[in-house]
């Protein structure tokens, strides 16, 4: 098999369209949560905490100078990081939990009822009662 075919053998899984179709969701609904992080959720956050704009929060770890620009370490952007992060996770587990919670549905039917027994299996069983009884009574 020719790698060409090989490849598109690979890519035309079902598991792979849909890990593909996942990532694009999952990108675009990042973008989503950082949108509400950075311009809904963390403007009243710093207003209450007299002000604050958090993507300004920074420590100056070298000024600017006339040859080189300025070193500076931006936390408030890491603390909108991290809020992201927490919100995406959250979201991720409420999935999980809900595609758990149906397949834990799924599981919840009653097992099938075990097959009849064989002609066989029958004959063996009224053989060994048979001598049984036999036995029990001489």
């Amino acid at each position: 098999m020719g790698m060409v075919a090989e490849f598109k053998a690979f890519a035309m899984r079902g598991n792979v369209v849909d890990m593909a179709v996942g990532i694009v969701i999952g990108g675009a609904f990042g973008k989503i949560v950082s949108s509400f992080v950075a311009d809904v959720l963390m403007p009243p956050i710093g207003l209450l905490l007299g002000n604050v704009d958090f993507s300004d929060l920074v420590v100056t770890l070298q000024a600017a100078t006339l040859e080189s620009a300025g070193v500076f370490l931006s936390y408030g952007k890491f603390i909108q990081s991290l809020v992201d992060f927490t919100i995406i996770a959250f979201a991720i587990f409420l999935v999980v939990k809900a595609m758990n919670s149906l397949k834990g549905k799924e599981e919840e039917a009653p097992p099938a009822a075990p097959p009849a027994p064989s002609n066989q299996e029958v004959l063996l069983a009224e053989i060994r009662d048979a001598l049984r009884a036999r036995e029990l009574a001489g």
